[in-house]
């Protein structure tokens, strides 16, 4: 969670992560004959994170951890990247009561974690107690808070049978299950600190490989399971992996993990931008291939400060930034040609996700209009005026980027003035509580639209101030409301209606502004055969072989 503040800054930001998320189908299997046991996968990272390097389950919100995990550490559930159901895993079935308050789930027989422990009910319940404690402890930055919102603990129903129990109704909840946060893991690591677990320390997984150690900021080793025997049914492979190892490094110079990949050093090069186009054909002409898809959650999103007296307060205002930008040619300018246009407030993988491209086209004449409409007319240099003040947009950066120059080049077609504001290190960390912007961006990952409460309702956002601030007070209650009726319900068509209505209301208002899709692109070798992406657009590991 403490990425959001951090991120929420600028849209440089969101080019340097964009890609911790596109929109062509998932890599599952590419059909490469036979599969063969053995060998060593090499995965190229970019860097690990800087200020808060950490590879324990519950806490971390780096998505390159996170993809290592996955494959280390298995879940009550998975989820189906390609429809978004929620499927038996660790669990064989489950129940919902009636009120929403109680999950009790039914645990497959002979699981055991990779250190011989069993793992049965008393063990997920020990999780669930670890997890609420791992939440106070760190004050709620432990990313996996986000996931267990209401959680008040859960009761071994018998050794197979554990049940898990709310205070309040959250059917964001069974996915949260199928997620790398709430994989189960032996709870003897929750004898030990956060801080302890970060490092690796007693986490141990139950997944087709092992955590062999992991050296912050330089590499991680992953080693083959010996008789694995419970992958998802997802998988193709439910048993042993193929490979022997896996090597995660770290590189922070896209060309440097590309010239790796293409000389055969590496095996899958894993950017954090998507590649250049000329480093995409460099990969496609040396035989390799270019695997993508979207990272579900948000979309990379522009929020206004409409609080009284900001510019953006005004409806005539939004709307006009809204029609002002031009979203197809910033996705082909900024990433390249075949990249995907933005088609709403969530990214297209995200479940309930709806297509509201209608809404978001690129309409300089329209914007105009609305803006003479509401008294600003043509002043000095193209920039609107309005009783004798510039209709200038202040938008904090930390530092000057292609995307965030064009954007300012959009509006100013318009009349609109948007200033780059470049920050100092310490005001990445006031301008949003001090209501010091007009315009901010961020986004949240998350295969479940409940993510972007995290942002908007001031209730549960990592930035209550930002929160307060991107609507009108009856607008905030609306999008609470919406909210309230999408996850406190246990019907699944009043869930569905209930996040339509919230993406309709969030454009309409001008509440957000989506400016791109964060797509997740994968260089892979012509060796690595089996490549696929989970429902989180994380590396799955269980069908990849080496020729």
């Amino acid at each position: 969670m403490r990425k959001l503040t951090l991120l929420a800054t600028t849209a440089a930001a969101a080019l340097a992560l964009a890609a911790c998320g596109g929109t062509s189908p998932a890599g599952d299997g590419d059909g490469g004959g036979t599969p063969k046991s053995g060998g060593t996968l090499k995965v190229s990272f970019w860097p690990d994170n800087a200020t808060l390097p950490c590879i324990d389950p519950f806490q971390v919100y780096w998505i390159e951890s996170r993809s290592i995990i996955r494959n280390f550490a298995d879940s009550l559930t998975d989820q189906d990247p390609k429809t978004g159901e929620i499927v038996p895993w660790l669990a064989t079935s489950w129940q919902i009561s009636p009120d929403g308050l109680t999950y009790t789930f039914k645990l497959r027989d002979g699981v055991t974690f990779a250190n011989g422990k069993k793992l049965d009910a008393q063990a997920v319940a020990d999780n669930a107690a670890g997890w609420i404690a791992t939440v106070k402890a760190t004050n709620g930055a432990a990313y996996g808070a986000s996931y267990v919102q209401g959680l008040t603990g859960a009761d071994v129903v018998d050794p197979g049978t554990v049940a898990f129990h709310l205070a309040k109704p959250n059917s964001s909840f069974l996915q949260a299950t199928s997620t790398t946060n709430l994989a189960i893991t032996d709870p003897a690591e929750y004898q030990l600190t956060p801080a302890e677990r970060c490092t690796g320390k007693g986490v141990v997984g139950s997944g087709q490989f092992v955590l062999d150690h992991y050296t912050a900021k330089v590499e991680t080793v992953l080693t083959k399971r010996a008789g694995y025997a419970w992958g998802s049914a997802l998988a193709k492979n439910q048993g042993e992996a193929y490979l022997d190892k896996v090597v995660f490094t770290y590189v922070a110079e896209d060309s440097v993990r590309t010239g790796n990949l293409v000389s055969g050093a590496i095996d899958i090069a894993w950017p954090r931008n998507p590649f250049t186009p000329q480093d995409e054909q460099l990969i496609q002409r040396s035989g390799d291939k270019v695997e993508q898809r979207a990272l579900p959650g948000v979309a990379y999103t522009l929020f206004a400060n409409t609080a009284d007296g900001k510019v953006l307060s005004d409806p005539a205002v939004r709307k006009a930034l809204n029609q002002a930008v031009d979203r197809k040619t910033y996705a082909t300018t900024v990433f390249g040609a075949s990249y995907p246009v933005v088609q709403g407030a969530f990214d297209s993988t995200t479940p309930f996700f709806t297509d509201k491209s209608a809404k978001l086209g690129y309409d300089p004449d329209a914007a105009q209009k609305t803006l003479e409409a509401a008294g600003w007319t043509a002043g000095p240099g193209g920039i609107r005026t309005k009783n004798g003040a510039q209709l200038t947009i202040d938008y904090p950066i930390t530092s000057a980027t292609p995307g965030a120059e064009l954007l300012q080049a959009q509006l100013k077609k318009v009349g609109i003035n948007l200033s780059l504001r470049t920050l100092t290190t310490a005001q990445t960390t006031t301008y949003l509580p001090n209501g010091d912007y007009d315009l901010t961006g961020t986004y949240f990952t998350r295969a479940d639209p409940g993510a972007l409460q995290f942002i908007l309702n001031p209730d549960v956002a990592n930035s209550k101030a930002l929160a307060r601030r991107s609507a009108s007070p009856d607008g905030i209650a609306k999008i609470q409301a919406l909210f309230a009726r999408a996850i406190q319900s246990t019907d699944a068509a009043q869930t569905k209606q209930a996040y339509a209505d919230l993406q309709d209301f969030l454009l309409d208002e001008g509440v957000t502004f989506p400016l791109f899709e964060r797509v997740q692109k994968a260089g892979v070798s012509g060796k690595v055969h089996g490549f696929a992406f989970t429902s989180e657009s994380f590396l799955k590991l269980n069908d990849v072989w080496k020729d």
